[in-house]
C-alpha cells in the first residue's frame, strides 16, 4: 500500500457519500430480514444484487482473488468469512456483515453485526460494546489529533468493559480505493501516528472479542478465527474528516 495519504475535497466526499448511502440502505434492508436458515452464500447474493440494482458495484470484488460482494463472519470467525452454500445462519449466532461499494470511481466500506434470534447475554453485550467502541473512536477524529488517539480510545474503552480488541486487522483510508493509507489500528498511544487532517477519509472498524483477541487464518487464506474460540463482533463506518470534526458517510 502506497503510504501517501490522498486528501479528498468536498466533491470527492459527496461522491464517497453516494457510495455510503447505498450500504446504509442495504443494511437497513438486511436488518428487516429473517436471517435464520439462510446460507451465507444466499445472503451474499442478496447483497450483490442489491448493490447492482443501485447501479454500483461490489467493492470487495475488486480485491485480487476474492469473488464475493461481502465477508460474512459468524461467532468465532472474526473477519473475512467467505460466503458458503454450506454455512447456515442459526438462532444465537453473532453475524458480522462487511461490504463495500464502488460508484463512479469512488469507494465506501462498512460493517454491521446482527444478533440472530436468541443470542446469549454475553453475545448481546459484546455487540453493544463493539458498536459503542466504533463511536468512541469516531469521536477522536478531529484535525490536529492523531491516528494513535483513535486506537487508544477504542482499546481503552473495550478493556474497561472486560473485552479485547483484535490487533491483526485495522481500519484504513478509503475513497479513491477500497484500501488506502493511513492504517487505523484499534489500539495505540495518544499523540502518536499520522496527524489527522481535514480531507482525510478513513474506515474505522473495531473488532471486539470476549477472549484474547488473537487470530489465526484458515487454509482458504481468508477466514480468520479467534485462536481461543471466543466470539467476536464488529462495526465499521467510513468517516470524513472536516474542520468541524467527523462526518459519517455510511449512515
Amino acid at each position: 500500500m502506497n503510504k501517501i495519504v490522498k486528501l479528498k475535497d468536498e466533491n470527492d466526499i459527496r461522491r464517497i457519500r453516494d457510495c455510503g448511502i447505498i450500504i446504509s440502505s442495504l443494511f437497513d434492508s438486511i436488518k428487516k430480514m429473517d436471517l435464520i436458515g439462510l446460507s451465507t452464500w444466499e445472503l451474499d447474493s442478496f447483497i450483490d444484487d442489491y448493490i447492482l440494482k443501485k447501479k454500483a458495484r461490489a467493492a470487495f470484488k475488486t480485491v485480487r482473488g476474492y469473488s464475493y460482494a461481502s465477508c460474512i463472519s459468524i461467532n468465532e470467525v472474526a473477519s473475512h468469512g467467505v460466503p458458503s452454500k454450506k454455512v447456515f445462519i442459526k438462532s444465537g449466532d453473532i453475524v458480522k456483515i462487511d461490504t463495500g461499494t464502488v460508484l463512479n470511481g469512488y469507494f465506501a466500506d462498512s460493517c454491521i453485526t446482527i444478533c440472530a434470534g436468541d443470542v446469549s447475554p454475553i453475545g448481546k453485550k459484546l455487540a453493544e460494546i463493539a458498536y459503542k467502541a466504533l463511536f468512541v473512536g469516531i469521536n477522536e477524529i478531529y484535525p490536529g489529533k492523531t491516528i494513535g488517539d483513535i486506537g487508544y480510545a477504542i482499546e481503552n474503552f473495550v478493556k474497561k468493559e472486560g473485552f479485547s480488541v483484535v490487533r491483526n486487522f485495522t481500519g484504513h483510508g478509503v475513497g479513491f480505493a477500497l484500501h488506502e493509507p493511513p492504517v487505523v489500528p484499534n489500539y495505540g498511544n495518544r499523540g502518536t501516528g499520522e496527524e489527522i487532517r481535514d480531507g482525510m477519509v478513513m474506515a474505522v472498524e473495531p473488532i471486539v472479542t470476549n477472549g484474547s483477541g488473537e487470530l489465526k487464518i484458515l487454509e482458504d487464506g481468508w477466514t480468520s478465527v479467534t485462536c481461543d474460540g471466543s466470539i467476536s463482533a464488529q462495526f465499521e463506518h467510513t468517516v470524513a474528516v472536516t474542520k468541524k470534526g467527523p462526518v459519517i458517510l455510511t449512515a
